[in-house]
């Protein structure tokens, strides 16, 4: 018995346990909005900042199930390479970046989530997958965004110094939105794997837990990860400047 499609199964054999799930979501839910408002990354967003968020989240649909789908009938079948994940990737690093709020990652996976829900999956197995979206992949964000202080990419702080300091400054604030865009790259290519194929997928479908496929994948996701982060990262910098901020 099982309600909106999901089993409820949490004694798969090799499931992760269902209370180290719940252990985590709790704390990190904590952690981000302790170190954002610590930092200053929690604060209340405008309705500019929602009007981002609400783009960016359906503009991950569009990038997803439509662009990054038709091109990547032009590329062979890989878990090395995502082009509708990669992009909507991109979109999230973009809007963190003009927003830089803690709660911008997790808003617009939920938007996405929705959204999908509407035009492409259905609402079968919900909410598991609105929990598994904004938890994972938005919390991920956000816990960027309040280890920065909402200065995400090292947007928003002053460059001090002038002439060779300040192109210095400058050089260091790149290489640390370099470092910061491959970090969430390594993150975003773990709930796949591990939390969707370790827990969600036998939670929601009794399906089967097999390990040596998880870790192939995490390790095949990883580097295409980092590097599509990274320069992410650089883009959306220059986006936020392209604005104004």
């Amino acid at each position: 018995m099982g309600f909106n499609g999901i089993k409820a199964e949490v004694n798969v054999p090799g499931q992760i346990p269902w209370e180290i799930i719940l252990i985590y979501f709790i704390g990190a839910v904590l952690l981000a909005l302790y170190f954002g408002k610590k930092t200053g990354g929690l604060k209340a967003f405008t309705t500019v900042d929602l009007v981002y968020i609400g783009i960016a989240g359906a503009f991950s649909v569009v990038w997803e199930f439509y662009i990054g789908s038709f091109i990547g009938r032009f590329i062979p079948s890989t878990p090395f390479v995502s082009v509708g994940f990669w992009g909507r990737f991109v979109i999230v690093l973009i809007v963190a970046a003009l927003v830089r709020k803690v709660g911008t990652g997790m808003l617009t996976l939920f938007i996405f989530s929705l959204l999908s829900d509407i035009f492409h999956y259905g609402f079968g197995g919900e909410p598991m997958f609105f929990i598994y979206e904004t938890l994972t992949y938005g919390l991920f964000v956000d816990l960027m965004i309040a280890a920065t202080g909402g200065h995400i990419f090292n947007i928003g702080k002053e460059l001090t110094g002038g002439g060779t300091g300040s192109a210095t400054a400058t050089r260091l604030s790149t290489v640390l939105a370099l470092i910061q865009g491959a970090v969430l790259g390594f993150s975003w290519s773990i709930p796949d794997p591990i939390f969707y194929s370790a827990f969600f997928s036998p939670f929601i479908y009794g399906s089967y837990v097999n390990w040596s496929h998880i870790l192939f994948n995490l390790v095949a996701f990883i580097p295409g990860d980092v590097i599509i982060g990274a320069i992410g990262a650089i883009l959306a910098v220059r986006i936020a400047k392209a604005v104004g901020q």
